[in-house]
């Protein structure tokens, strides 16, 4: 089952992040074969990482628990806190077969709701699968679906990865999403494809 898995990370732990990056690498080597998307949200101006994305397809409650508590970053104290939520991906693609324009900045968009009954849900999920299929969406959208309750399976929520030319822009695409009228919570993120190959430059930051 494919799992969310976010790690916001606290106040003042960008030193130990950097120190931890590395290790962090090398914890989910194992992992990238069963990865659709991973990488760290960043600040408004793209300087400095915020929180840890991954989704990733994980076999039960006890690898799910591994994988979100024993990653470096999370044992290092990095993260104030770790969400975990099922994940259906309605794009059918990772962020590898994503042809974007890398100049442009990337978004995470993660909108939560607290208690939508299940026909509703289930309706609003159709409606973004339809909604996917629109050119102006899929050159966009980079991954996306429900977030539902690991344990009741029951939809909590959306989670959109898109490119965009500016925040202006991934809001007005945002703004057609048929759940949008429902989230409790919302927010949306800047940031970047992950792993070593893409963040070199996040080891030695300020």
């Amino acid at each position: 089952m494919l799992h969310f898995v976010y790690g916001r990370d606290r106040a003042g732990a960008g030193p130990t992040r950097r120190a931890l990056l590395k290790d962090h690498w090398a914890f989910m080597t194992p992992y990238i074969d069963r990865m659709v998307a991973r990488g760290p949200t960043m600040s408004e101006d793209g300087r400095l990482p915020t929180g840890s994305l991954h989704i990733v397809d994980l076999a039960d409650e006890d690898a799910v628990r591994v994988f979100a508590e024993a990653d470096p970053l999370a044992r290092g104290g990095v993260f104030e806190e770790i969400v975990v939520r099922g994940f259906e991906n309605l794009t059918g693609r990772t962020m590898w077969q994503f042809a974007g324009d890398p100049a442009n900045p990337r978004f995470l968009f993660v909108g939560e709701a607290d208690a939508v009954p299940d026909v509703q849900a289930d309706g609003i999920v159709a409606a973004q699968r339809t909604l996917l299929a629109r050119p102006e969406a899929a050159r966009a959208v980079i991954v996306a679906g429900p977030l539902r309750d690991p344990e009741s399976g029951r939809w909590r929520g959306t989670a959109v990865l898109l490119e965009a030319p500016d925040r202006a822009a991934a809001e007005w695409l945002l703004a057609a999403d048929p759940a949008a009228s429902l989230y409790d919570r919302t927010a949306l993120h800047r940031w970047r494809f992950g792993g070593a190959e893409n963040l070199q430059d996040l080891i030695g930051g300020a």
